[in-house]
């Protein structure tokens, strides 16, 4: 990770800043629940405070529930009022939004200096800090830095910008080498980048094999999904000015979770930094029964938000909850809830909160792994993103919510801010990850749909077991064989799992390290990021 040189630069820093007043909510999360008359309502509010009104008005809970597509779809260039959502919606909704959004009108990645194929000079610097104050002088170059007030231009770096082309250079390495241990020359190279920013990554991975493995890039059909219309604007013409033709590469302006074209031949899914700001729902525990609530908010006219809780009835939560269960993941407990003689006495404790601490899940990645195993059935995925972030917000994987003021990267202690104008990232965590990946793709279609969500006690095991049925005479590294497919082996053995690795090893393994050396001997494409991990 950077140091504190460049924490003013940085997609997330470790300074704290106080925003003013009309850029969020001025309505906390509600932290205590409802009286013990009203346990037979529906809705839950948690308030911090311990003068609080239980109850979420009636006013509110008759306001329209609506989605993020629903909101994405009417065209309106104002967040909405009125309404109630989950919050995966709203997390979604401002962040994507293509009239308000964050990534449809304020994000901006920094670009290195050079030529397209160019870069930091990394050899030339004497060490680390010297390259730190070489990045913070280009975050001025691109305008990082305004004088007006409120949240400026965003820009923030990626390790594809700062370590172009030896970054991108390096996930070609790995692709290309198992392309060519597998597939080649029997099947075309074919590459699916989500999220494709400047489109750097793109450009650095078909540069090379351009230049190194000719006879693989004539094989090649590269395709991007991006759902920002300006950046996939920006991709095609960096890309048609760089020689590669639309033989090769494809830009596909809509979300990956509006993708309906099945590829039915071996390929490989790339997904480098997208994955954080994939929506999140939360969900909280009742303390005395183990039952799960669902994160919702209400916007009234004035635009203030309103976080309530409801019992679970959204079918992508459920999900979640019922595969985490069948894989023997614990829930985001504390440990003074995990019996059920403390959970009494803990209930009985005058003020105690009627909820656990929040804990938010990624649906919408389940989502996405959903859509892998659909439309993707022979993919092989490259996923690399944060594993950890600075300055979240409370409660288990919560996110880091931020801006820019004045050139500073400003860290938020709330979800609900003005729609459009704050950053909203999550950190993953990888090892869960893996193995709801390869459960998903395991199964046959229809059986991890199934929403059903009968043991309400996220204590209480799952009766299927995962060491049985198709696992029984396949290796326990190695997916189940598709029918006529065989391994790189030739064998019916399947494609081995995926496995999970350190920014640093998996850059030591593909990368020039060369390249990124600096005049001391340290390398900043080992040395920073270490907060980032790789499942491959």
């Amino acid at each position: 990770m950077f140091r504190a040189s460049l924490g003013k630069a940085r997609r997330y820093c470790w300074r704290r800043q106080n925003l003013k007043a009309y850029f969020s909510s001025s309505l906390p999360w509600s932290d205590n629940g409802p009286r013990r008359p009203n346990r037979d309502k529906d809705k839950i509010n948690y308030n911090p405070d311990i003068s609080f009104s239980a109850d979420v008005s009636d006013e509110h809970l008759s306001y329209p529930r609506v989605t993020a597509n629903e909101l994405a779809n009417i065209g309106d260039n104002v967040p909405p009022k009125r309404v109630r959502m989950l919050v995966r919606d709203f997390i979604e909704d401002a962040l994507y939004n293509p009239h308000y959004g964050y990534f449809s009108k304020q994000a901006t990645i920094l670009t290195a200096p050079g030529e397209e194929n160019e870069g930091f000079d990394f050899n030339g610097f004497k060490d680390s800090a010297h390259f730190e104050s070489a990045v913070a002088s280009r975050y001025m170059e691109c305008g990082s830095v305004t004088e007006t007030e409120g949240p400026g231009r965003q820009i923030w770096h990626t390790p594809t910008e700062l370590f172009k082309p030896w970054y991108g250079q390096a996930i070609a390495q790995c692709l290309v080498s198992e392309y060519l241990l597998k597939y080649f020359p029997y099947e075309d190279f074919k590459i699916y980048e989500l999220g494709a920013g400047n489109g750097t990554l793109a450009l650095n991975i078909l540069d090379y094999l351009r230049v190194q493995f000719p006879e693989v890039y004539d094989r090649t059909l590269y395709t991007i999904i991006e759902i920002s219309e300006p950046l996939a604007r920006i991709q095609r013409e960096r890309l048609r000015r760089a020689g590669h033709t639309k033989r090769t590469v494809n830009v596909h302006h809509r979300s990956i979770f509006a993708w309906t074209k099945t590829e039915r031949a071996p390929c490989y899914v790339l997904a480098a930094e997208v994955v954080d700001n994939f929506a999140h729902d939360v969900v909280r525990y009742d303390v005395r029964t183990l039952e799960p609530f669902q994160g919702e908010v209400a916007v009234d006219d004035a635009g203030e938000f309103i976080p309530y809780y409801t019992r679970i009835t959204d079918p992508l939560v459920s999900l979640f909850l019922l595969l985490r269960r069948r894989l023997h993941h614990q829930p985001a407990l504390p440990w003074y809830l995990r019996s059920a003689a403390l959970r009494r006495i803990y209930a009985s404790l005058p003020f105690a909160p009627n909820l656990s601490p929040p804990e938010y899940i990624p649906t919408r990645m389940l989502s996405f792994l959903r859509v892998l195993r659909l439309y993707f059935p022979l993919h092989r995925l490259l996923l690399t993103d944060f594993s950890s972030l600075p300055d979240a917000i409370t409660g288990t994987s919560a996110p880091v919510v931020q801006t820019s003021i004045r050139g500073t990267m400003v860290p938020c202690q709330t979800l609900f801010v003005r729609q459009g104008y704050f950053d909203i990232l999550f950190p993953t965590a990888f090892e869960p990850l893996r193995d709801m990946y390869e459960y998903i793709l395991e199964q046959p279609a229809g059986i991890v749909d199934d929403p059903e969500h009968s043991r309400v006690s996220p204590l209480i095991p799952s009766s299927s077991s995962l060491s049985l049925g198709m696992h029984f005479f396949s290796p326990s590294n190695r997916r189940p064989p598709h029918d006529g497919i065989s391994s790189a082996s030739g064998l019916a053995v399947g494609e081995r799992k995926s496995s999970v690795y350190s920014h640093a090893e998996f850059m030591g393994t593909y990368a020039d390290l060369r390249k990124t050396q600096l005049r001391n001997g340290e390398n900043p494409m080992l040395d920073f990021y270490q907060n980032v991990q790789v499942l491959f």
